[in-house]
């Protein structure tokens, strides 16, 4: 059971390198395309291409969720649920929290719920794929604490 634990926990935290990595290099390298709408909205709908991710990250899950059922690696379920609760933290804050495509937790205003809007707003300040920054999610430079 620590195994699990541990590998779960691992992964969690695995997730937000994952996160930064794929948001530096990734959507804001070669498939910018699927990413620039967040930057920038070019459509009516309320979906965006950059919901793309979430879905190459729920396959990822779901392989090692399998992986377990089918006893070919002990850890899937952890590994697989560590990385659709990093998901699902993501959504919450990302996109229901900071970008408000639900209309909730909208008075949240404690001292990381401010930097880490500060963190993101920076992020989005440049509309192009050139010259970001803050590329992770929950975890980002120490000064978005200041007042």
């Amino acid at each position: 059971m620590l195994v699990q634990i541990i590998a779960f926990l691992g992964t969690f935290f695995f997730m937000e390198f994952m996160a930064w990595f794929s948001h530096k290099y990734i959507m804001h390298g070669f498939l910018w395309y699927l990413h620039a709408d967040h930057h920038k909205k070019d459509h009516d709908s309320w979906f965006e291409r950059n919901d793309a991710f979430f879905i190459f990250y729920a396959v990822v899950s779901i392989g090692f969720f399998l992986l377990w059922k089918y006893a070919i690696l002990e850890t899937g379920l952890a590994i697989g649920l560590g990385i659709f609760a990093y998901g699902l933290t993501y959504f919450m804050v990302h996109d229901i929290f900071i970008h408000q495509r639900f209309k909730i937790f909208r008075n949240a205003n404690n001292r990381y719920a401010k930097a880490v809007r500060r963190a993101h707003k920076m992020h989005h300040k440049h509309i192009g794929k050139d010259h970001g920054e803050c590329f992770g999610m929950l975890l980002f430079p120490f000064k978005y604490f200041k007042p």
